[in-house]
């Protein structure tokens, strides 16, 4: 069976801490706590099968009960599930603050070490999305053959530059290079990313860059000549930013598939992203996958 999406990195355990109050070290600090299911890749497929998009995730979680609830979790959403299970699964810790701004503790664990995937999971595809986390250490083979399927299949491949200490670790010139080797057709950054990894340098022909801004207009990059922007509406309340990044990837990508350009495809992006912002952790309540299906 093809998917029209397919999905590769991390499928992590998030505990998100929402504090009570001003942070007092040494002693209690009252919180609310919540666990769920996270990882950037994960997070955009099942954004984007709730959008009804066909869609495929290939990672690696531990050999133990909070991995196979983690991928019973993506197939209760609708998403194929192709997942490797060996060690321990990974764990983020997030802070959220008031404004919503979340600092993050990875345990990547058993999400880090994806190797020697049957090119059958790859294949088929009319995207392959890459998480840059996978960047660093063994996975990266598994990106990078990822990259030569989709060129050979004429597959869109998308990368999303998910972290700065990632830029950071690997060294802004390492970091591009590699991009550079994976031609993507789209790369998905923030206003951070970008200036750190001098990304929007990688616009060149067969590359659109999308530079998300926060409450900004958010940048496309075309070609390494044009960059256009696209204002973003007003959210309201936001309670937590954890997943946001890949709501727009997920609701751009869906977008794309459907025959959108960039523009509209970025609005798309927008819209299931201020609806994530609205909500606990990377998820989307019921209510809100029925208006995101509408």
């Amino acid at each position: 069976m093809t998917h029209a999406l397919v999905c590769i990195g991390d499928l992590v355990e998030d505990v998100v801490v929402w504090s009570a109050g001003t942070t007092r070290a040494g002693t209690d600090n009252p919180a609310r706590i919540r666990r769920s299911r996270g990882g950037a890749a994960s997070n955009v497929a099942v954004f984007a099968s709730s959008l009804g998009t066909s869609t495929r995730f290939v990672g690696r979680v531990g050999d133990d009960a909070a991995g196979a609830a983690l991928v019973q979790d993506l197939v209760d959403a609708g998403v194929d599930a192709r997942v490797q299970r060996q060690g321990s699964t990974g764990t983020i810790v997030i802070l959220v603050d008031d404004a919503g701004e979340r600092t993050m503790y990875p345990d990547r664990a058993a999400a880090a070490e994806l190797t020697d995937v049957p090119d059958a999971w790859l294949s088929g595809a009319d995207v392959i999305h890459l998480s840059a986390y996978s960047l660093a250490g063994p996975s990266l083979s598994v990106l990078r053959r990822a990259s030569g399927i989709a060129q050979a299949e004429g597959a869109i491949l998308t990368v999303d530059a998910s972290s700065i200490a990632l830029i950071d670790a690997l060294g802004p010139t390492r970091f591009r290079d590699l991009i550079r080797i994976l031609r993507p057709t789209y790369i998905f950054a923030n206003g951070i990313e970008a200036d750190v990894g001098d990304l929007r340098g990688l616009a060149e022909p067969g590359t659109t860059v999308v530079v998300k801004n926060g409450v900004e207009p958010t940048e496309i990059h075309l070609d390494g000549a044009k960059t256009v922007t696209v204002d973003v509406s007003p959210v309201g309340e936001v309670l937590d930013t954890t997943g946001a990044g890949d709501a727009f990837a997920a609701a751009f990508l869906s977008a794309v598939l459907a025959g959108a350009d960039a523009v509209e495809a970025v609005r798309a992006g927008h819209g299931l992203a201020s609806r994530v912002l609205r909500e606990p952790g990377a998820t989307l309540s019921p209510d809100e996958i029925g208006v995101a299906r509408d």
